[in-house]
């Protein structure tokens, strides 16, 4: 049974509809729920997994730095009262670990192994196929289209270079499985033509 109510999704979906919105919209919202019941039998906690799907980017402004704490904040706002603390603080800290995609450290082992799976479903769009990763960028690029070609190249560029120095970008060997490969040719190509 979802955390998340229908009036609630009806919000939360009315906010990923926003105009200014090319890729942190709806349709990755559907992708993500998509992937989570793909897999679905390897969460300890899916419900909470989805619960910080719906929420985790529900405030987008990309002026900003604290989304994901506002989105985080949200969560914690609608979902008070209906689930236990201890569960409602996991999907907050999952929700605010998608700002740096970095583990958050939890208790017992099955919470931080669904966060890493959360995260890793957020980064699968870097090991799309060449098209898909392409529109991708480009939508990115349209949500930051405040910033000048030369700082988004400058911007765009450390940004692919740090997730290229991590060890690993998938946490998970599932995912790391699927997606690291592609996403380590995906990311290397678009440096390149930020270079270019």
């Amino acid at each position: 049974m979802s955390l998340v109510d229908v009036a609630t999704r009806a919000e939360l979906t009315e906010l990923y509809q926003a105009t200014d919105r090319h890729y942190h919209g709806i349709r990755h919202i559907e992708a993500l729920l998509a992937l989570l019941e793909e897999h679905r039998t390897t969460f300890a906690d899916p419900e909470a997994v989805e619960a910080a799907i719906w929420f985790h980017d529900a405030i987008y402004d990309s002026r900003r730095k604290d989304n994901e704490a506002l989105s985080a904040a949200l969560a914690a706002d609608k979902l008070k009262g209906q689930i236990d603390a201890r569960r409602l603080a996991r999907i907050v800290a999952m929700i605010e670990a998608t700002a740096t995609h970095e583990v958050p450290i939890f208790d017992d082992a099955p919470a931080r192994n669904d966060a890493a799976l959360l995260l890793d479903m957020d980064l699968s769009i870097l090991g799309a196929p060449d098209e898909a990763f392409d529109a991708y960028e480009a939508a990115v690029r349209r949500e930051y289209g405040w910033v000048s070609d030369a700082d988004w190249r400058v911007g765009r560029a450390a940004v692919l270079r740090n997730f290229l120095a991590r060890p690993r970008i998938f946490h998970t060997d599932i995912f790391g499985a699927l997606f690291e490969a592609q996403a380590r040719a995906n990311m290397e190509r678009s440096l390149a033509t930020l270079a270019g």
